[in-house]
Formats: C-alpha cells, sequence, structure tokens
C-alpha cells in the first residue's frame, strides 16, 4: 500500500497533518498492547483479541480498522485480523530487525514530551519529567531504555565492519554502547575481534546477561565509568554512535578529544548520527534533533561540516564520510 503526504496546499490537507499524531499514537499503543505478537502466529477475532490482551472491548473495532487502514494489519472475509507484512517482519519483539523495542521507548519517553514542545522552544530547556540519572534507579524503565536503544543499531554491524575495510585492527570499543547489541554484530562478524562497551555501571547487568546469551562473554568486556570524568580503554577501533548528537559543541569536543587519545596510532574512530543536510528530505533528522531538545540540556543533531572541523582539530589525519543506513550518516576519522 503507498501512501502519500498530507497536501498542505489545502485546508484539509494541513488538517490531516495535524492529525497526524493520532496515527502515531495508535500504532504506539497496538506496541504498548503487544497486539502484532498476539497476531504472530495466527488471525484472530476482535473477541479473541479483547480477551488475550485484558481489554474492555469498547473501541477496539475502531482501533483494529484504523490498523487494517495505516496498512499494519489486513483484514480477512471471516473478519479475522493478521499482521501485514511489515508488521510481522519489524514489530514482533525478538524477530530479526525488529524496532518494537524502540517504539515502546518512544511511546513512554518521547511521546508524552511532545506535548510540552512550546515550552521548550519558549525556554530551551528539555521538558522530560525527572532525568536521565533518575531513570537509571528504575530497573525496569532502564530495561525499556536499552530496547529502545537497540532499535537504533539493528543491521548496522556489517556496514560498519565494511567501513574498517583495509584497516588492520584487533580490538574495538563503542562508546556509551549500552547493552552490548552492536558490539554482539560486531563480534559475530570478526572471529578474531576484542571488544567492549564503556557506559554507565548500571548497564553492566544487561551487558552481561545479553552478551553471555549470544554466547560471546569470552571476547567482550565491560567498562563502567563517566566518559566524561574517566579516562578511556586505549582501542584500535573506537565508535561513538548516536552519542554526541547528546551533547553541546564543547562537550562534541571533549569527546573527539578523547577519543583521540585512546584510538592506538593507525586506528580509526567511528562517528554516526543523524545528521543534518545529507538527504534530500530532511524530516526525519529534523525531528531527531527536536528529540534532543525535549531530552537533554544542549543536544542537538549537526552538520557533517562541523563534526569534520572538529575531528581535524583534534588531531585526526584524514576524516571521511558516507551514509549509513537509512538516515544516519557516518563520519570516518582516522589517526596516523
Amino acid at each position: 500500500m503507498t501512501r502519500t503526504a498530507p497536501d498542505v496546499g489545502t485546508a484539509a490537507g494541513i488538517l490531516r497533518l495535524g492529525n497526524l499524531f493520532c496515527d502515531a499514537k495508535a500504532l504506539l499503543t497496538a506496541v504498548r498492547l503487544d497486539l502484532f505478537s498476539a497476531l504472530a502466529d495466527e488471525p484472530a477475532a476482535p473477541e479473541e483479541l479483547r480477551e488475550r490482551l485484558g481489554l474492555h472491548g469498547r473501541g477496539l473495532s475502531d482501533f483494529l480498522a484504523l490498523l487494517a487502514a495505516l496498512g499494519l494489519l489486513r483484514r480477512d472475509p471471516d473478519g479475522r485480523y493478521r499482521n501485514a507484512d511489515g508488521a510481522g517482519r519489524y514489530l514482533v519483539p525478538g524477530r530479526p530487525g525488529a524496532v518494537a523495542g524502540f517504539l515502546r521507548g518512544a511511546d513512554l519517553n518521547l511521546y508524552p514530551v511532545y506535548g510540552r514542545l512550546t515550552e521548550a522552544l519558549r525556554t530551551g530547556r528539555p521538558q522530560a519529567d525527572g532525568d536521565f540519572t533518575g531513570m537509571l534507579d528504575d530497573p525496569v524503565a532502564l530495561g525499556h531504555f536499552v530496547r529502545m536503544m537497540d532499535g537504533l543499531t539493528q543491521g548496522l554491524g556489517p556496514q560498519l565492519i565494511a567501513a574498517l575495510e583495509g584497516r588492520p585492527y584487533r580490538s574495538l570499543l563503542d562508546l556509551g554502547g549500552c547493552r552490548g547489541h552492536l558490539l554482539g554484530q560486531l563480534l559475530a562478524a570478526r572471529p578474531e575481534l576484542r571488544g567492549s562497551v564503556f557506559d554507565l555501571p548500571q548497564m553492566e547487568p544487561f551487558f552481561d546477561e545479553y552478551l553471555a546469551g549470544l554466547g560471546l562473554a569470552d571476547r567482550a568486556a565491560f567498562h563502567p565509568g563517566d566518559f566524561f570524568r574517566d579516562p578511556l580503554p586505549e582501542t584500535d577501533v573506537l565508535v561513538l554512535g548516536h552519542i554526541l548528537h547528546d551533547w553541546d559543541q564543547e562537550q562534541r569536543r571533549q569527546l573527539l578529544d578523547k577519543a583521540y587519545a585512546a584510538v592506538n596510532p593507525g586506528g580509526t574512530v567511528l562517528i554516526y548520527d543523524r545528521m543534518l543536510g545529507e538527504a534530500r528530505d530532511d524530516i526525519e533528522n529534523l525531528v531527531a534533533s527536536l528529540n534532543m531538545l525535549l531530552v537533554t540540556e544542549g543536544g542537538a543533531e549537526y552538520t557533517v561540516s562541523e563534526i569534520e572541523a572538529q575531528a581535524t582539530a583534534a588531531g585526526f589525519g584524514s576524516v571521511s564520510h558516507r551514509p549509513l543506513a537509512d538516515y544516519d550518516t557516518l563520519v570516518i576519522c582516522h589517526k596516523d
């Protein structure tokens, strides 16, 4: 099914654009209810879904019909619903490429703060209730967060391996790598590679469980710490993925200086974020930059030219960039 953007040259199109948050919340709610898992193996009638998901029933028929109209479900002639191809592939947790974890985190963390965008623009202040340090003390909320981060690194491992082609390396450090979702991909692709994650101590139990589940614990290590205050372990390759956009320009400069010091001579730093100005349609990345306004003290997306200038000032001998995945840009920095 092909859907087109609303025609903002018409009143009806503008109204449709203004109501797209309703479509988004329908998807996020279906993920929160685990609807797509309930339909993973076989179709079900609305009454079956009501009982299975513990719902009241009022509004359910319209809810399922809306998801079908959005292309996420299919309705059989007998009235039962099944997952559409994309929903079955990407919205059932645990399946390769699934993004349900990210959407669950977005529902919990991002959707509420977008109601305060006006205040954020007026004050320049983040609008999330509490801060990240508060979430660190809540294992359930932190679990949602690390699975949200998994969705951002799905399938990136092979592309990063390709970017390092022709460069010798035996060690890799993922700075702020959460529970090691990306590191697991890289270790699986390179049996001789040893890797580590540097992140806050509260992430370590999630890391240990995840890498052990992959059978990779013997080649992986977790370094607890604060990457602004603590020294970074030496490594051949250092990855800064979706990290620099959390901080302001001066803090990004500090992290690049520390990355340069940590990488061995001849090593590489890989930086990826949703950098601005690289895509023909920048909507997704501009939204990502507003996300940073809403949830960080000084973060924002940035341009390739900004980060390349900072990497050169940090001392890297050659700096290049290429597209990565759907919306990210990868900047490759080599240390002579």
